[in-house]
C-alpha cells in the first residue's frame, strides 16, 4: 500500500465554553459579602497548521476523529475557569481544506507554520458579579457557556513544486527528475510507474535551485477520472511552471501536445495561463536527421528543447531555460 495520501475526510468537534459561576462572598464577618462568580473559560478550537515536515496526509487515515475539550467552569472568588487547549492538526504546505457537506472552501495552507481555523471554540460564560447594577445587587444567575461547533471537512494535498513534468505515462518523466536531482523515483518501461508526486530539487548556476514534480501520467479522458486522472491534475493546479513531455519516438507530437493541454483545459481551463515549455525526450533513440525533421513538425508558441535524460544531453539548457522563465 502507498504512503502517500493525499485526500482525507475528519470529522472535528470544538469545544464548549464553561459556564460563569453564580457563586456569592460568604465570610464569617461579611453578612452580606456581593456576588463574586467567575467567568468560564473558552473551549478549545480545531487549527490546521502547516509543517514543512510533514508530505502526506497519510496520519489523519486512522485518525479522522478530532475533538478539542471544553472549557472549565467559573468558580468563586472572581476565578475564571481554565480554557482548553486547542486541537492542532499537523498538515503538509499545499493542504486545501473544504467544507465536506457544501464543497466550500474554508482556506489552504501554504506556509511553514501557518494556521487556519476550522472550528473556533465556545466562548466561556460571565461569572454573576459582571451583572450587578446599582437595582440588582445580588444576581443569581450568570451565563452559560457558548456551544462548540462540529462539521466534517475534506483535506486534500496539491504538492508545492515550480516546475511539474506533464506527459503521457512512459514521457520519461521520472528519468528526468532523476537525473536533474537527488530524487529516486521508481522508473520501468511501462505505464503508471509513477503513482504518486515525487520532488526533487533542482540545482543550476550559482547556487541557486527549484523543486521539480514528476506527477502520475496524464491519460486520455484524465479530467473525467480516467487513469489517474484527478489525483494526477490536483498537483498540477500549485506548479508555477508546466514542462510538457513527448517522447522524440512518438507517432505525433503534435497530437500528443495537443491531447495533454486539453486535458487540462477541461479539468481548469487556468492551467492555460502558466508558463509551458515542451522537451522531446529520448533523443539518444534518433539520428540527428529525425531530429532536424522533428523541429519542422513542432507545435507552435512554445519554446522546445530536445533532450536524453540517458545521456544528458540537452539537459543543462533545459535547466537554464526553466530557471529564467521561473526568475522572469
Amino acid at each position: 500500500m502507498s504512503n502517500f495520501v493525499d485526500y482525507v475526510k475528519i470529522f472535528c468537534r470544538s469545544g464548549a465554553g464553561g459556564a460563569g459561576s453564580a457563586h456569592f462572598r460568604r465570610e464569617k464577618f461579611v453578612a452580606y459579602g456581593g456576588p463574586d462568580g467567575g467567568d468560564g473559560g473558552s473551549g478549545g478550537s480545531v487549527i490546521l497548521r502547516g509543517n514543512s515536515q510533514y508530505w502526506t496526509l497519510i496520519h489523519l487515515k486512522y485518525a479522522r476523529h478530532v475533538f478539542a475539550k471544553n472549557g472549565e467552569a467559573g468558580g468563586g472568588s472572581r476565578m475564571s475557569g481554565k480554557s482548553a487547549e486547542d486541537q492542532i492538526i499537523e498538515v503538509p504546505l499545499g493542504t486545501v481544506a473544504r467544507d465536506a457537506e457544501t464543497g466550500e472552501i474554508v482556506g489552504e495552507v501554504t506556509a511553514h507554520g501557518e494556521e487556519l481555523v476550522l472550528l473556533k471554540g465556545g466562548r466561556g460564560g460571565l461569572g454573576n458579579w459582571h451583572f450587578k447594577t446599582a437595582t440588582n445587587q445580588a444576581p443569581r444567575y450568570a451565563q452559560p457557556g457558548e456551544e462548540g461547533l462540529e462539521g466534517a471537512f475534506i483535506l486534500e494535498l496539491k504538492v508545492l513544486a515550480d516546475v511539474g513534468l506533464v506527459g503521457f505515462p512512459n514521457a520519461g518523466k521520472s528519468t528526468l527528475l532523476s537525473v536533474v536531482s537527488a530524487a529516486k523515483p521508481k522508473i520501468a518501461n511501462y505505464a503508471f510507474t509513477t503513482l504518486e508526486p515525487n520532488l526533487g530539487i533542482v540545482e543550476v548556476r550559482d547556487g541557486h535551485s527549484f523543486v521539480m514534480a514528476d506527477i502520475p501520467g496524464i491519460i486520455e479522458g484524465a479530467h473525467e477520472g480516467r487513469g489517474l486522472g484527478m489525483r494526477f491534475l490536483r498537483h498540477i493546479e500549485r506548479n508555477s511552471v508546466l514542462l510538457f513531455m513527448v517522447p522524440a519516438d512518438s507517432d505525433d507530437i503534435t497530437r500528443e501536445y495537443e491531447i495533454l493541454l486539453g486535458e487540462l483545459r477541461e479539468y481548469n481551463p487556468e492551467l492555460l495561463d502558466k508558463d509551458r515549455l515542451l522537451a522531446i525526450t529520448k533523443c539518444d533513440m534518433v539520428d540527428q536527421e529525425i531530429i532536424d525533421h522533428l523541429k519542422t513538425t513542432l507545435p507552435a508558441g512554445i519554446p522546445a528543447y530536445f533532450i536524453s535524460s540517458v545521456a544528458m544531453q540537452g539537459i543543462t539548457e533545459l535547466k537554464d531555460a526553466l530557471w529564467s522563465v521561473l526568475n522572469k
